[in-house]
């Protein structure tokens, strides 16, 4: 009992729990369903990990290698792909690793990609692609930059991996924010525009999504990993990291719920649920940026409809 009320106290006040100090206070006392996952238990699994090429992706990558699953870098970039291939093979010798060019914000990109992943039998579908930008950015079909790659491409790709997935039973898990509670959920951009924002404008939408597939059959989750030290943090917020500091957490430290997840059994996860330090958060913490049914499926129309 102490232990839950001290978790939920971390976690409502936010910074603490966000901190690595959050999870080094609930990683102490993680057991049963929470406890780590077993050695080789993604044995003959295969995972497909966008943004696998550094920060929490590449964290997330070496994680389930630990594990046995053989792991697929979903990378723009496949020379950075491929350094970090032979970082993580450095560190788990026996990893299966495969890179995979695709930007998940190009659309027809994620087409173009999806049939050989397809035929890669996933098992596990982690979109953990992310962008901050300075500016807004279109990219090839017209569409903000944060929408696509957060939004656009991973639902276009759940989209054309779902056949495959399910076949496998398999699961999708979608890497967000905790800055998302400060939004509603509205398609709109903010205006003048603001890349912290639009990024948790977008990641508010992931969790949504998330459910939405849930509700329609498929084993999904939304995740987020607390205030980690990345390149990606680095670059666009490096005022918030130098005011942090020795707080943030490791990227293995923000990516453990997702490998933990990758690896736990349906029964003790279930599905639909919004996740940090391995246990299964509220959706808002504020009435007023709840949203109501129809809400939630005009987001579903209107992203099938931008990626038909």
């Amino acid at each position: 009992m102490l232990a839950s009320v001290l978790d939920t106290v971390l976690d409502r006040t936010v910074a603490p729990g966000y901190s690595r100090l959050g999870y080094l206070a609930r990683s102490a006392g993680w057991s049963g369903p929470q406890a780590d996952p077993q050695p080789g238990v993604l044995a003959g699994k295969v995972a497909l990990v966008t943004g696998g090429g550094g920060g929490l992706g590449l964290a997330t990558v070496a994680g389930l290698a630990r594990l046995g699953a053989t792991v697929h870098l979903v990378v723009r970039d496949e020379g950075r792909g491929a350094a970090a291939r032979a970082r993580v093979q450095g560190a788990v010798p026996a990893a299966d690793l495969r890179v995979t060019r695709c930007d998940v914000s190009d659309l027809d990109d994620v087409r173009r990609a999806a049939a050989g992943l397809a035929e890669a039998g996933p098992d596990v579908l982690v979109h953990n692609a992310g962008v901050l930008p300075p500016r807004r950015t279109e990219t090839p079909q017209g569409h903000e930059l944060c929408l696509a790659t957060h939004v656009l491409g991973p639902h276009l790709l759940t989209r054309l991996l779902s056949d495959a997935l399910a076949g496998r039973a398999g699961r999708v898990l979608w890497i967000s924010s905790g800055g998302m509670y400060a939004q509603k959920l509205t398609f709109d951009e903010p205006v003048p525009y603001n890349g912290t924002t639009a990024y948790a404008r977008t990641k508010r939408m992931q969790v949504v999504l998330s459910g939405l597939w849930a509700a329609r059959g498929l084993d999904s989750h939304a995740v987020h990993p607390g205030w980690a030290d990345t390149p990606g943090l680095a670059s666009s917020l490096p005022g918030f990291g130098r005011l942090i500091g020795p707080l943030l957490r490791t990227a293995e430290q923000g990516a453990d719920t997702a490998v933990w997840l990758a690896a736990a059994r349906s029964s003790d996860v279930g599905t639909g649920r919004f996740w940090h330090d391995r246990r299964p958060r509220p959706e808002h913490y504020v009435p007023w940026t709840r949203e109501t049914p129809a809400e939630r499926d005009a987001l579903w129309s209107r992203v099938e409809a931008l990626t038909s």
